[in-house]
């Protein structure tokens, strides 16, 4: 028989590449399968803490019914531009909002006088209001051109009313925009770096009016996930019952889960607080091909695959060339020098090359599998969707 042994775990780690597993026993001689198992316990607590730290929590993965942002917008002017303003001739409604402000302000201007303005520009401004915002609190605000602006950049935006969905004004925006780029012009050529007809304004709206938010209905709270998942509803409502107690949590369907919450608001918030924080082991994220048509991007996840597939792809490309051909008249004759065009077309056309496929197992191999065909981002569009519909994709396609 063993002697019997009353056992101490500890970790300590002295430095980031020293972990140090210490091992006390309180009855003299130690047993080799003592050891052993108690190794192995160490072994599976170390493992459980790894993948619990992996987990993704419950705020990753849902929200709150009801807590969620509340989109604002409102007609501003923006003044002190440098000639980069609107043109009045073909922008009406400018002259017509400096003319309606003046008039507020007590400046009557002459029947029939038109304004040539070249530093101001009607623009719109838009902002997120947050849940729970109060009023006094600021957010940041974005101004856009609306006119025909060339640029917005040192401009400063009037007192502008953001309003909701309800037509009820909820913020108040002004202040100088922070344009981020540069553009200038000379004798007709210019040169400009990014957008200069939008910019934002840090703080730059404060809140005038407080929307009212639920914490659920009744003793009740919901939770929606941010992406339909049965299996991580289900995932959630058996955590949530484990921590806090069976029957408290159900799933509606695969995007809502229903919690029985405490009624008092302050134990209500403390049990919203702990609920978020609880851990969930989820699965994989389903395969997914985003592709934009418009600039030829394409964003594959590490779940997409390949079948095995063959694959020819040729191009076809039409240069035409034009050369200014100056015709002259012979000496003393009664023509005229002629300038003409002369275009040469050619037509190029490069063969296919048929290129086998095989079933990839990760992103790596579906990338380089991909990219030994040889194709450009565009003709890459054409191509997945081939594949999607050969069924050599394991992958859902979304075009945005």
């Amino acid at each position: 028989m063993g002697m019997f042994c009353q056992w101490r775990i500890s970790l300590r780690s002295i430095r980031p590449t020293e972990g140090v597993a210490v091992i006390r026993s309180t009855a003299g001689r130690i047993e080799r399968s003592e050891i052993r198992r108690a190794l192995v316990l160490l072994l599976l607590s170390i493992a459980a803490f790894a993948t619990t730290a992996h987990a993704e929590r419950v705020k990753d993965l849902a929200t709150l019914q009801g807590v969620r942002n509340n989109q604002l917008s409102g007609y501003g002017i923006v003044v002190g531009l440098d000639g980069t303003g609107d043109q009045t001739t073909q922008t009406p409604f400018t002259v017509q909002s400096i003319a309606s402000m003046l008039g507020q302000m007590g400046v009557n201007l002459p029947p029939g006088q038109q304004l040539q303005l070249k530093n101001v520009a009607a623009v719109m401004v838009t902002a997120v209001l947050p849940p729970f915002a109060q009023p006094g609190q600021e957010i940041d605000v974005t101004v856009s051109s609306i006119g025909n602006a060339k640029s917005l950049r040192g401009g400063t935006l009037l007192m502008t009313p953001l309003k909701g969905a309800d037509n009820r004004i909820y913020a108040m925006a002004q202040g100088n925009l922070l344009v981020g780029g540069a553009g200038a012009s000379a004798g007709g050529s210019s040169r400009q770096i990014n957008h200069l007809l939008a910019g934002r304004i840090s703080n730059g709206a404060t809140v005038e009016r407080e929307v009212p938010t639920l914490l659920g209905q009744g003793e009740f709270v919901a939770l929606e996930l941010t992406r339909s998942d049965f299996a991580n509803a289900a995932r959630i409502v058996t955590a949530v019952n484990r921590a806090f107690g069976d029957g408290l949590a159900s799933a509606q369907n695969g995007r809502v889960v229903r919690v029985r919450a405490p009624l008092d608001l302050t134990q209500r918030v403390a049990f919203i607080a702990a609920l978020e924080d609880l851990d969930i082991a989820t699965s994989k994220a389903a395969a997914k091909v985003i592709i934009n048509a418009r600039t030829g991007s394409v964003v594959m996840n590490q779940t997409v695959t390949l079948e095995p597939c063959a694959i020819a792809h040729g191009s076809l490309s039409v240069v035409i060339t034009s050369t200014p051909v100056i015709s002259q008249p012979n000496p003393f004759g009664q023509g005229q020098t002629v300038a003409t065009q002369r275009s040469d077309i050619d037509i190029r056309k490069e063969s296919g090359q048929l290129v086998m496929l095989q079933a990839g197992v990760s992103l790596a191999e579906v990338v380089k599998a991909l990219n030994a065909v040889g194709v450009t981002p565009q003709d890459l569009l054409v191509i997945l969707q081939a594949m999607k519909s050969a069924g050599s994709l394991r992958a859902d396609l979304e075009i945005i």
